[in-house]
């Protein structure tokens, strides 16, 4: 959030408060985004211990969620905020609440890895495929939510169709799985679920970049078409 002008307070205590939510939110983001990166790679290289360990370690996104919240809430009782700070702090708590469910979707991808090790099944290569495009789109959603910058939020935003056309194949070439061979559908079930939440991750992503563009333009776009968020970049 390079732009944000937020040594303009008289309070120097408001700005120190401000910058402590905004590096908590950077550090969540960033543990998010590495967690997403062991996931795949633990479903790529059929690894139970890097997949256990990232289970584990979703107590600490629970935890920056929970901190975030509290800080923000209390900012807003303290200080009553107006204008582009409350927006601010508005958009850092929907972005939490959306980080913390990447987080669980993180989670899921975990747990097919265990549940599924040892197991026949189907071909991982395009769900790791769709998953590396989501890794990308969600270090794009994040850097263009700490730079405030509304092309690449834009862009971020535009790459969701990408992931629902890799989604759609997916389910089509698991459905015909399961019609030859359904004694494996138990486990094509757990990689449908993986794939679920790796295509709602995307979605996250997507609302995160809607935020960022509330946050810079003052302006709600959650119901806004394609067209008419792609309108921001040329005015």
């Amino acid at each position: 959030m390079e732009n944000l002008n937020i040594n303009r307070h008289i309070s120097g205590q408001f700005n120190s408060e401000l910058e402590s939510v905004r590096n908590q939110v950077m550090q969540m983001g960033g543990l998010i985004e590495k967690q997403l990166g062991d996931a795949l790679a633990a479903m790529a290289d059929n690894d139970i211990e890097l997949a256990q360990q990232i289970i584990a370690k979703d107590k600490e996104v629970n935890q920056f969620e929970s901190n975030v919240d509290q800080e923000c809430s209390r900012i807003i009782a303290k200080r009553q905020p107006a204008a582009s700070d409350l927006r601010l702090i508005l958009t850092i708590m929907k972005s939490i609440t959306e980080l913390e469910r990447v987080g669980d979707g993180v989670v899921s991808i975990a747990r097919m890895v265990i549940e599924n090790h040892g197991q026949v099944g189907p071909s991982l290569i395009g769900l790791e495929n769709m998953g590396q495009i989501v890794l990308k789109m969600l270090h794009n959603t994040l850097d263009a939510f700490t730079r405030l910058d509304l092309k690449a939020a834009i862009m971020a935003h535009n790459q969701d169709k990408k992931v629902n056309r890799q989604y759609e194949s997916i389910v089509r070439e698991l459905m015909t799985f399961m019609m030859e061979d359904p004694r494996i559908i138990p486990n094509i079930l757990k990689v449908l679920a993986a794939a679920r939440a790796i295509e709602r991750i995307g979605d996250r992503c997507k609302n995160i970049c809607e935020q960022t563009l509330y946050l810079v333009e003052g302006v709600d776009v959650r119901h806004a078409t394609e067209e008419e968020i792609n309108s921001f970049l040329i005015e």
